[in-house]
């Protein structure tokens, strides 16, 4: 295989910043609760509930390379909260999500984490792999709080307190190129190409593309980037000259666009397919929209928000009610989700008169097939697993809700199956 590579400056700078942010968190907050305290109705409470109030935390990018992903996932999450109080709550107790933007910055992310955890029963959102591999050690060491992220990376797997929500993104590249392979072509011998992230994100997808390759006789054509490369000219000068039939994208909205955009201007006409974290639906009206509608294709986790479902189509109309002037897209699948699995293990917690965050997280470990209407069931019983090895393959389409239309159902490859993640 051709390859480009570098050193994990972004794991290294994260490392670094838990060191000055302090490997312990700090002094827990008198009125967020002792481990075990029993409360009304004999319920057991610790972190993160106070009074009759359940904290949830949210660290979000509202204003980074995500900021458009980070505003769907928040916004439907406090819708779901709404709704659930609404319901009654859980155990009597009202759910509050507090909320901090990271912007997709470290020291902001690792800052925000430590700034939260004390008050917090568990996080609802984190979005970033880097960053929440960047804690990872303080979750499952003195915190033990239970993170369910907007992050993919094979590297959280294994911690019984962060919990994946669908196929990683090796899986989910395999699927893609599986994709590839089967749809559109791309057969023994090819070359594709490879553009990602720099960090766990994308060498999360990098293992994934190299596997499948491996198995499938084909060669993979390296580019690193940064997320703050917006303009990937340079990259599909370098894919066009090396002869690629198709490339694969593990970056951001942005990336995606120009990574579309450029190729189909230089006339370099082969199918690109991305993360799920690569697109926003608000591209459509840019100068790439022909280009992605024409060339370009998403491995998805889930069902788009436009499924033809009765639960998709509530959460649709939900939405637009609470939030009148925001566009659609698969963010607030992935918040609705993420809000909802969460309410489910509190819900279960609940039951079992547990509302600590041991009780919470053995609450979650239990849920074996969790569907919220968008097609994959989860399975969390298995901290060593992803919830799903499957994908959906996505095309943008201005012409349906969330501007994305389904081109392959739900699924996973033979490899993939077969993959152990990590190995």
């Amino acid at each position: 295989m051709i390859r480009t590579y570098g050193a994990r400056a972004a794991a290294g700078a994260l490392a670094a910043l838990l060191v000055l942010a302090g490997c312990s968190s700090k002094a827990k907050d008198s009125d967020s609760g002792d481990d075990g305290k029993a409360a009304a109705g004999g319920v057991k409470t610790g972190e993160g509930v106070s009074g009759k109030t359940i904290t949830l935390g949210a660290l979000t990018d509202m204003t980074g390379v995500y900021a458009t992903l980070g505003k769907s996932v928040t916004q439907a999450q406090q819708l779901y909260v709404k709704q659930l109080n609404a319901a009654g709550g859980v155990c009597g107790y009202k759910v509050r999500l507090s909320v901090r933007d990271h912007g997709y910055d470290p020291q902001k992310a690792v800052s925000g984490y430590t700034e939260l955890e004390p008050e917090v029963l568990g996080f609802a959102q984190f979005i970033g792999s880097p960053f929440v591999a960047a804690v990872k050690q303080r979750v499952d060491g003195q915190d033990k709080v239970l993170v369910l992220p907007q992050a993919w990376s094979a590297a959280l797997l294994g911690s019984p307190y962060i919990r994946v929500i669908g196929s990683t993104y090796d899986i989910e590249t395999m699927n893609a190129v599986d994709f590839l392979m089967k749809e559109k072509g791309i057969k023994k011998g090819d070359r594709i190409g490879h553009v990602y992230f720099e960090g766990d994100y994308g060498e999360s997808a990098l293992a994934g593309s190299r596997h499948i390759a491996g198995e499938a006789g084909l060669t993979v054509v390296e580019q690193k980037i940064k997320p703050t490369d917006n303009d990937m000219t340079a990259q599909v000068a370098a894919l066009k000259q090396a002869g690629v039939k198709a490339i694969v994208i593990s970056a951001g909205p942005r990336q995606a666009a120009s990574l579309v955009g450029v190729a189909a201007a230089g006339g370099f006409d082969v199918p690109i397919i991305g993360n799920n974290s690569a697109f926003a639906p608000q591209l459509l009206a840019t100068q790439a929209g022909p280009a992605l509608a024409k060339n370009y294709y998403v491995s998805s986790p889930s069902l788009p928000i436009g499924a033809d479902t009765p639960e998709a189509k509530k959460l649709v109309a939900d939405y637009r009610a609470a939030y009148p002037k925001d566009s659609l897209d698969n963010g607030v699948v992935a918040g609705w989700t993420a809000a909802s699995a969460f309410g489910e293990a509190l819900k279960k917690a609940c039951a079992s008169k547990d509302l600590t965050r041991a009780g919470v997280d053995k609450a979650l470990l239990s849920i074996d097939s969790f569907d919220v209407g968008f097609g994959i069931a989860q399975d969390f019983t298995d901290p060593a697993a992803p919830s799903s090895r499957q994908s959906v393959i996505l095309q943008p389409d201005k012409s349906v809700t969330g501007g994305m239309k389904v081109v392959r159902e739900a699924g996973a490859s033979e490899v993939a199956q077969a993959y152990t993640p990590g190995a």
